[in-house]
């Protein structure tokens, strides 16, 4: 079996040990054979008075039925194709769980689960743990591999402080490992699940703090605040900022000037001494929440404007074309000409940079010219996608790199971007998948965090249905009047071409559909990943001035696209979507003056998938939906496809905020006193595979 244990993980005694049941059946309690009834599972104890096997002539299958008998009665028993059971119950007292059937014969038990009566049960007559499965390996194969072996939980080392389990009240090493796999009672049980789940969290956050630590002992320029500057930007705007967007804002600037947020402005605009300008500080390790549309770009472009009046390059690295383009267009147009005079003597150099096209001032330029100029330093804002980090990638002066929607980015790629630089550039990671608040704690530990609490003014409500498959020719009237009237529509599939296996719908399939036979004589195109960079933001610029009426796409539009005019978003297979990825689509309209459409279509409405539907019909607030989320979906999911960088949590749930927040206060406690002073737990945290998340 080695090789199937090993598909599992699992390679030592210790593999085994750590092999944790993902769920259990509660096979303890014992039901007198008299007062069973069939429609319901039980568990019985008595001795096998009969049995014998006989095959099937119609199905050629074994046919084995027993009875069982105790002191109140007896009670027929069926399994099939299990013939050697003959041999091995007859005659034995055993405990038998399982379904009870009627058929016209009367009560019996269909295909129960067996074990003989011993002085200890494993499999039956207890709480019986549940394991992750594979083919050839069953739960019961890992149980009666793992009594033999729970002896050696002892010489486990217990590598968690004594002043830390004291603290909180958490029981031992051995008896944790014990009794999560063989527990007395679901106390024990509990119990043992708390100590195991805190040492997760609790070796999470220890290696969260260090890997702060390490990063705020690196230098990063120490950049100057013009405020007069600042305040002639945020005026020119043509909208006013939200109270959230000032406050997060001024987080960030404190951050990259090294002032305390709480003090008072300081004017920096009197000339300084070039050693005031080479001074360095701690870099900025930051992550800025904020829900679809609250305002984050205009935060980050606030923090650009900061490192170029100190003559200093930024950068921002989007996850897709379309995303970099739109925030290329968006710099470009806050950054005006005439604005930049105000500001600086000479006009604030723009570049875009992508796999498919590189531009400098909105003209086009050789790859490697644009990079021998950001490698000079002739270019203040560079923005861009994975290209940012090629291998002769370099920057002559970057203080600031932004990470838009940084979930997508790998550990790895992040450090990448972060090492094109000389100095340790100011780092903002940026996401408008909002996190909940106890995923943020866990999985960003190391990262301050800032969250735009509150939307801009005049943002609609949008009104999200869930379309019932009989409805669906309705729905396709209302979008058409939608178009007639002059609006126009995204149409989301969850695939690009059709997939038998998966019975989902495709951008290419749904395309060909609605532009040959539903909405014949309205424009349409197709948008997916597969296509050239040039090609998508072709299509992306005629949707935007209104060239064509129904965009059928793939995810790619889920962060990054504003169409002021679209008022309609339907989704094709919402349920192979997650809450917060639905709640992006659903953001990419209601940006204008128009009353606003979600719509929603599944071929599952199973009570689960109308359920977590359910949930976005009845909020717009993507934090309190990503809380939900989390709950439907499990952390691994929160964001579609689950991402290097994020720790696979055996025990812990990451919604128990209060061992979360126990874990958090233990850590930083044991860090106070000295990780010198605990060397099981050096030697643990050295093993412990958790990727740094130095943004």
């Amino acid at each position: 079996m080695a090789k199937l244990l090993a598909k599992l993980g699992v390679e030592k005694v210790s593999d085994l040990l750590y092999y944790f049941p993902f769920r259990y059946d509660d096979f303890s309690k014992i039901t007198p054979i008299a007062e069973v009834y069939p429609g319901e599972r039980f568990g019985v104890r008595g001795v096998i008075k009969q049995i014998n096997t006989t095959r099937s002539f119609r199905k050629h299958i074994f046919l084995t039925q027993a009875i069982i008998e105790d002191k109140t009665g007896a009670l027929k028993v069926i399994w099939f194709n299990q013939p050697y059971l003959a041999k091995v119950l007859r005659g034995q007292e055993v405990i038998l769980v399982g379904k009870v059937e009627m058929d016209q014969n009367g009560r019996y038990l269909s295909s129960p689960q067996y074990e003989k009566v011993k002085s200890e049960q494993v499999h039956t007559g207890r709480i019986v743990p549940v394991y992750p499965e594979t083919r050839g390996l069953t739960s019961k194969f890992l149980r009666s591999k793992i009594k033999p072996i729970i002896r050696f939980s002892k010489k486990l080392p217990d590598f968690l402080p004594d002043i830390v389990r004291k603290e909180f009240g958490l029981i031992d090493l051995e008896r944790a490992i014990e009794a999560v796999h063989f527990p007395k009672d679901r106390q024990d049980l509990k119990k043992a699940q708390s100590r195991l789940a805190f040492d997760e969290l609790y070796l999470l956050q220890l290696k969260m703090l260090l890997a702060k630590k390490e990063w705020q002992m690196q230098d990063a320029p120490k950049l100057k605040f013009h405020e007069k500057n600042m305040r002639k930007f945020v005026k020119s705007l043509d909208f006013k900022l939200t109270n959230a967007q000032r406050r997060v804002a001024w987080e960030i600037i404190c951050d990259i000037i090294g002032q305390n947020q709480n003090a008072k402005i300081k004017n920096q605009n009197e000339k300084s001494s070039e050693n005031e300008l080479q001074k360095q500080i701690p870099p900025m390790n930051r992550l800025l929440e904020g829900d679809v549309g609250s305002g984050k770009t205009i935060v980050a472009a606030m923090a650009m404007l900061v490192a170029s009046q100190n003559k200093y390059q930024s950068v921002i690295m989007a996850p897709t074309e379309i995303l970099a383009f739109q925030h290329h267009r968006v710099l470009n147009k806050l950054f005006s000409k005439t604005l930049i005079n105000l500001l600086r003597s000479e006009k604030l150099k723009i570049a875009l940079l992508t796999n498919s096209k590189s531009t400098l001032d909105n003209k086009k330029i050789n790859r490697g010219q644009l990079k021998k100029k950001i490698r000079e330093g002739k270019v203040d804002v560079v923005v861009g996608t994975h290209a940012l980090i090629s291998d002769d990638m370099e920057f002559k002066k970057l203080a600031l790199a932004i990470i838009d929607e940084q979930h997508r980015f790998g550990v790895a790629q992040r450090a990448q971007l972060r090492k094109k630089a000389h100095l340790t550039p100011h780092i903002l990671s940026m996401t408008a998948t909002p996190i909940p608040r106890t995923l943020s704690l866990a999985l960003y530990g190391d990262l301050d965090i800032s969250i735009i609490s509150e939307m801009p003014p005049g943002r609609q409500k949008i009104e999200t249905r869930l379309v019932h498959p009989s409805k669906r020719d309705q729905a396709y009237q209302f979008i058409r009047k939608q178009v007639v009237s002059g609006r126009q529509v995204f149409v989301i599939c969850p695939l690009i071409e059709e997939s038998d296996k998966l019975g989902v719908k495709s951008v290419k399939d749904e395309y060909k559909k609605l532009s040959k036979s539903i909405f014949s004589g309205l424009k349409i195109k197709m948008l997916h990943g597969r296509m050239k960079g040039v090609e998508k933001e072709k299509i992306m610029a005629d949707f935007t001035v209104h060239k064509f009426d129904i965009l059928v796409s793939t995810s790619v539009v889920e962060v990054g696209v504003d169409i002021p005019n679209a008022t309609i978003m339907m989704i094709e297979g919402a349920d192979r979507f997650g809450l917060a990825q639905l709640h992006q689509f659903r953001g990419r309209v209601g940006r204008g003056k128009y009353q606003s459409y979600c719509l929603l279509f599944t071929d599952l409405p199973s009570k689960k998938v109308l359920s977590r539907l359910h949930a976005l019909v009845e909020s717009q607030d993507g934090f309190a939906l990503a809380e939900k989320d989390l709950k439907f979906r499990g952390p691994g999911e929160i964001y579609g496809t689950k991402q290097s960088g994020i720790v696979d949590l055996r025990m812990a749930k990451l919604s128990d905020v209060k061992l979360l927040q126990s874990a958090r206060k233990a850590a930083q406690e044991t860090l106070d006193k000295g990780l010198e002073a605990f060397p099981l737990l050096q030697n643990k945290l050295s093993a412990f595979e958790a990727e740094k998340r130095l943004e």
